[in-house]
C-alpha cells in the first residue's frame, strides 16, 4: 500500500520521539539483572562460536546485541578459570553471570559497553513500531496506522524494555511478522508466502522458547475457519477440506524450512563448543561426528527443558506473595502499567464496535485483509489465555505480545468513526476529537514520565506505594544505580550501604557503595544514608521498617535513600528490623545468592567449590521439602 508523504513524516516523527525517549532513558540506566548474562554470552557466541553460556534462551537477541561490541573489539578472557570451568551445563549456568560481569565491568568500560549493546535492541524496537504501523494501515487506513503507532510509542513498557538486551521485544517482533505471514499464507499458500513464514518463524524460535505458541495460533485459526469460514474458503465440505489441506501443507513446509535455519544457526554458533551429549562424548571419531551433528537439537531441547523446569515461580502483587502464578496477575499489571489514554481508547473502540454491530455497520475491515484481522484476534485470545492460565508471573515484559495485539485492535476505530459521521456528524466530530486526545495523551504520559519508565504506575494505582502494587522488573531491576551515585555525590557520602535487586557489583556504577541487607543492619550503619531497592521492602526482603525514617525516592521510586537513625532499634522493637524468623532470602534461594556472586567476582577461581556448595544446598532443601 503506497503511503502519503505526510503520513510517512508523521510516522517517522513518532518513531524519532520514541528513539529519543527510550534511548535517553537507557543511557541513564545501569545494567539490569538479565543483561549481565545476555551480553557476556552474546560476545562469547561470536568470538568463540561456543553456546555454553545462557542456554536457557535462544541466541538471536544476544548475537544482535553483541555485533557492535565484537566489531569495536570488546575484550574477554577465554584463558581463565571462568571460561574453562563452565564447560558443563550447571557450572555454565553459574559461570554466565560471572563471565558477563567481567565483560561489562572488569575487562571493558561498563557505560560504553552497555550503550553499544543496547543500540541494536533499540533499533529493533523501532522496527517493531513500523510493523505495527504497517499492519494497522492495512486494517484501518492511514489514521489507524498513526493512532496505533502513537499508542505503541506512548506505552512505557516498550520504552523501558525495548532497548534492553532481552528476548521479549525480539520475540514480539518476529511473532508479529509470523502472524502477518500466517495470514498471507492462509490467503495464498504460494512459495513466496511459505518462505516468508519460515523466516519469521525461524526468527521467533531463535528469539525465545515460547515461539511454539505460534503453532497453537495456527491450529486455532484452522478451527475458527470451521466455525466461521474465512474469505475465499469454499462452502462445500469436500472443497473446504482440500482448501485447508493446502494450507496445512504450506505450513509444514514453512516449519521444515524454519527448522533448517534454526539448525544452521545453532550448528554454526556451537562449532567450538565441547560436545557433551551422554553416550557420544569420548567414544571415538564416529561418535564425535554424530554428536557434533546432533549438538543443535541437543542444545535447543536442553534449554527448552530448563525453561519448563523453572517455569513455575512465586510471585507478588497487590501486597500479597503467592507460591505460584495467579490468573489475575497480568490483567492487573496491564491495567496498572498502561497509560490511561490507551485504556480509554480500548473502551472507546469496544463501545463504538458494539454500537456498529447493533446498527449493522460491519464489515469494517477491508475484504483483502479480513484473514489478517482473524489471525490477530485469534492470536490475542491464545497468547493472553496462556499468560492468564500460566504460572510464570514475573513481569509485564512477558505480556508484550498481547500488548501489541491489543494496540492493533484499535485499528478499525477510525473507520468506525467514519460510519458515525454519516449518521450523526456532531457526534462523530466529538468522538474523533476524543480519540485524538486520548492518543496524544499517551505521548504526553511518557514525556512526563521520562526517564523513569521502570516504576511507571498510572493514576489507578494512586493511594498505594509501588512496592505494594507490583514487584520485580515492574518496579526495579537494578537499573537505578546512576541515580544512587548522583545522590551520593550531591550529599558527599563516602559509605553507601545498598540493598540492590540484582547480582552484579554496584561499585561499577556507585564506587562508594557496599552490599547491605536491610533486614540485618549493624551498629556501624547507624546515622548513614542507606539505599534499598523498592523490591526489597515487601517482596524480596522484609524491610518495611525503613519507611518509618526519613527517605527519598530515587529514579521515580525504583529505589529509596533512607536516613538511618543515630541508634538503630533492636529486632522486634518499634522501628527496628524484623526478627530472624521473619527475614527473607533474596529470590527465595536457600542461601544468600548475592554474597555468593560478590565472592566470585573477587575470586573467580572459587567457582567449582561454590558450585559444589550450591548443589549441596539445593539437595538439602529438596530433602527438607520431602519431609
Amino acid at each position: 500500500m503506497p503511503i502519503r508523504s505526510g503520513v510517512s513524516i508523521l510516522a517517522l516523527l513518532l518513531l524519532a520521539l520514541m528513539f529519543l525517549l527510550a534511548g535517553g532513558a537507557a543511557l541513564r540506566e545501569s545494567v539490569t539483572i538479565d543483561e549481565v548474562a545476555h551480553i557476556g554470552a552474546g560476545v562469547s557466541y561470536l568470538q568463540k562460536l561456543d553456546l555454553r553460556y545462557n542456554e536457557e534462551h535462544p541466541p538471536l537477541a544476544k548475537v544482535l546485541a553483541a555485533l557492535p561490541l565484537v566489531v569495536r573489539g570488546t575484550r574477554a578472557d577465554y584463558s581463565g578459570i571462568i571460561w574453562s570451568a563452565s564447560q558443563d551445563f550447571f557450572p555454565a549456568y553459574l559461570g554466565e553471570w560471572v563471565f558477563g560481569e567481567y565483560v561489562l565491568s572488569h575487562w571493558n568500560t561498563p557505560q560504553s559497553t552497555l550503550a553499544w549493546a543496547r543500540l541494536p535492541m533499540l533499533l529493533l524496537t523501532l522496527a517493531l513500531g513500523w510493523v505495527v504501523f504497517a499492519i494497522a494501515r492495512r486494517l484501518g487506513g492511514d489514521w489507524a496506522g498513526l493512532l496505533c503507532l502513537a499508542v505503541y510509542a506512548g506505552t512505557p513498557v516498550f520504552l523501558v524494555f525495548g532497548p534492553l538486551v532481552l528476548t521479549d521485544i525480539p520475540i514480539t517482533f518476529f511473532s508479529l511478522l509470523a502472524l502477518w505471514a500466517m495470514a498471507d499464507l492462509w490467503d495464498d499458500p504460494n512459495r513466496k508466502n511459505t518462505l516468508l513464514m519460515s523466516l519469521a518463524l525461524a526468527g521467533a524460535i531463535l528469539s525465545k522458547f515460547t515461539a511454539p505458541i505460534l503453532f497453537l495460533v495456527f491450529f486455532a485459526v484452522v478451527l475458527s475457519s470451521r466455525w466461521r469460514p474465512t474469505a475465499g474458503q469454499p462452502a462445500a465440505k469436500t472443497d473446504a477440506r482440500l482448501w485447508r489441506r493446502l494450507r496445512w501443507r504450506a505450513m509444514r513446509k514453512a516449519t521444515w524450512w524454519a527448522a533448517l535455519v534454526v539448525y544452521a544457526v545453532y550448528f554454526l554458533l556451537s562449532w567450538n563448543q565441547p560436545m557433551d551429549i551422554p553416550g557420544l562424548a569420548g567414544h571415538g571419531p564416529l561418535a564425535a561426528l554424530l554428536g557434533r551433528l546432533l549438538m543443535p537439537p541437543w542444545l535447543l531441547l536442553r534449554g527448552l527443558a530448563w525453561v519448563v523446569i523453572t517455569g513455575n515461580r512465586p510471585t507478588f502483587i497487590l501486597g500479597h506473595a503467592y507460591p505460584h502464578g495467579i490468573w489475575f496477575y497480568f490483567p492487573v499489571l496491564f491495567v496498572l502499567k498502561s497509560p490511561p489514554g490507551f485504556l480509554g481508547l480500548l473502551a472507546a473502540a469496544l463501545a463504538v464496535a458494539l454500537i456498529g454491530k447493533r446498527l449493522g455497520w460491519f464489515p469494517i475491515i477491508p475484504a483483502e485483509f479480513a484473514t489478517l484481522w482473524r489471525v490477530l484476534w485469534v492470536s490475542l485470545v491464545v497468547f493472553a489465555g496462556i499468560c492468564v492460565v500460566g504460572h510464570f508471573d514475573v513481569s509485564i515484559r512477558h505480556f508484550t505480545i498481547p500488548l501489541v495485539l491489543l494496540i492493533l485492535l484499535l485499528a478499525p476505530l477510525p473507520r468506525l468513526l467514519g460510519r458515525i459521521r454519516t449518521a450523526a456528524p456532531k457526534l462523530a466530530w466529538a468522538s474523533g476529537a476524543l480519540v485524538v486526545l486520548l492518543g496524544v495523551s499517551c505521548l504526553v504520559t511518557v514525556v512526563r514520565a521520562y526517564p523513569y519508565y521502570f516504576p511507571y504506575i498510572n493514576p489507578l494505582g494512586s493511594g498505594h506505594p509501588g512496592y505494594w502494587l507490583v514487584n520485580d522488573s515492574n518496579l526495579d531491576w537494578n537499573q537505578a544505580l546512576p541515580e544512587v551515585e548522583r545522590f551520593a555525590r550531591e550529599h558527599g557520602l563516602k559509605d553507601v550501604p545498598i540493598d540492590i535487586y540484582g547480582f552484579s557489583e554496584s561499585t561499577a556504577f556507585v564506587p562508594q557503595s557496599r552490599l547491605w541487607d536491610c533486614q540485618a543492619p549493624s551498629d556501624a550503619d547507624a546515622g548513614l544514608w542507606a539505599v534499598v531497592s523498592a523490591n526489597e521492602i515487601l517482596d524480596a526482603h522484609n524491610c518495611i521498617w525503613l519507611m518509618e525514617y526519613p527517605h527519598e525516592p530515587l529514579a521515580g521510586g525504583s529505589m529509596f535513600a533512607v536516613h538511618l537513625p543515630a541508634t538503630i532499634p533492636p529486632c522486634r522493637a518499634p522501628g527496628g528490623p524484623p526478627p530472624i524468623e521473619a527475614r527473607k532470602l533474596f529470590l527465595g534461594f536457600p542461601f544468600e545468592m548475592r554474597q555468593v556472586f560478590q565472592g566470585l567476582f573477587r575470586r573467580p577461581e572459587d567457582i567449582l567449590r561454590v558450585m559444589a556448595d550450591m548443589r549441596a544446598n539445593f539437595e538439602k532443601q529438596a530433602q527438607s521439602k520431602k519431609k
